[in-house]
């Protein structure tokens, strides 16, 4: 059903960068308001997770080069207006399908395990 209702570069955006709900609500927050920076205390109360949580969340998003992060707090990056343009579809998505989007986010496999994967000998039968 979610290949019905999400559109095909959204889902290949979704599970390219986003490994959770959290990092997922983050990037939509920092999108919404692109000229505000985020202090972390602001950002993990917006968010409802703890300082150490939007901390990591923040740092991954920021490690897939989605949002910068300095003194002041963390921004959105928006490299193109394709880029913007994906992220209003996505915000657009959420809103209109929450459950298939964070299906999506659940169900894909967690990058530990595709790594623990890519060790895995297998006998050819």
């Amino acid at each position: 059903m979610t290949d019905a209702l999400i559109p095909p570069e959204l889902q290949a955006f979704v599970l390219d960068n986003i490994d959770s709900v959290a990092e997922l609500e983050a990037l939509l927050l920092l999108h919404k308001y692109p000229e505000q920076d985020w202090p972390l205390p602001a950002a993990a109360q917006r968010l409802y997770i703890d300082e150490a949580a939007a901390a990591q969340v923040l740092a991954r998003l920021s490690s897939r080069g989605l949002c910068s992060g300095g003194a002041a707090g963390y921004r959105i990056v928006h490299a193109d207006p394709a880029g913007v343009a994906l992220i209003d579809a996505l915000a657009q998505a959420y809103a209109r399908y929450l459950i298939p989007v964070t299906n999506l986010i659940h169900d894909k496999p967690s990058r530990i395990q595709q790594f623990a994967d890519a060790f895995k000998f297998r006998k050819d039968k």
